[in-house]
């Protein structure tokens, strides 16, 4: 039997980069899995690549969307994958707009969510997992407010478990700090702006990355930790290639 046998799951940021990936290890792990993303057309490429997922397209910063991805089922795991490009520039060479993009996209997506998930609320022994960066622990220097912004996660994936705790909701919140995946688009979009940053090659700048992981050993990950009977007491991991760790916050 499948490790997710019987299991809801959804994933917002589903159809493309790590949320991809995690909606294919939920459909393998035997999960039924809803893919949230706000372009129709490339949920229906993924349905079709996919067989068995069902897809909502909507703006997962809007207030409403939590609600609308819950009247479809209340997951047993939610996974929080959405959010915005950072820019790829010096904090002097942007506009606040430019800065502030991670904080009106995924921060957003993440305090709607969570809220939700704590007021609607889940069923007991559901599992949150909030996908952020190893960003929010090293820092960031050339993508404006995204390693703050990321950190942001961390802590509210804190709080929630917090106050899943005070109120007995039995909910685990747990938030995943992947280092710099090459096989992302997003690690692409990173990896040349930070080789142009440093003045080095592409090559040069992958080679100096410690055991980076890929989307699929966050995938991995996410199924890891949503599957174990007992709950972690931590609740943010760093991903790389080659473990899963536990950190403080």
């Amino acid at each position: 039997m499948h490790s997710l046998t019987g299991k809801t799951m959804a994933v917002v940021g589903g159809s493309r980069g790590v949320g991809r990936k995690i909606v294919e290890a939920g459909i393998l792990n035997g999960a039924r899995v809803l893919a949230v993303a706000r372009d129709q057309a490339g949920l229906t490429q993924l349905a079709e690549n996919i067989p068995g997922i069902e897809i909502k397209a909507l703006d997962a910063t809007d207030e409403a969307a939590p609600a609308s991805v819950f009247s479809v089922f209340k997951p047993d795991v939610l996974v929080i994958a959405a959010g915005a490009f950072p820019p790829a520039a010096r904090l002097h060479e942007q506009s606040w707009q430019q800065f502030a993009v991670n904080w009106e996209s995924g921060v957003k997506i993440a305090f709607h969510f969570l809220r939700a998930a704590l007021s609607t609320p889940l069923a007991p022994g559901s599992t949150v997992v909030l996908i952020s960066s190893g960003a929010a622990l090293a820092g960031s220097p050339n993508s404006g407010g995204y390693a703050g912004a990321k950190r942001t996660q961390l802590f509210m994936a804190n709080y929630s478990q917090k106050e899943s705790d005070r109120l007995g909701l039995d909910l685990r919140f747990l938030a995943l700090a992947p280092r710099m995946m090459p096989d992302t688009d997003l690690g692409q979009h990173a990896i040349a702006g930070y080789s142009r940053y440093l003045g080095i090659s592409t090559s040069d700048f992958i080679k100096s990355i410690a055991a980076p992981p890929t989307s699929s050993d966050v995938a991995a990950a996410v199924i890891d930790l949503a599957t174990r009977p007992n709950r972690p007491k931590e609740s943010v991991f760093v991903v790389t290639g080659t473990d899963l760790q536990a950190v403080a916050a």
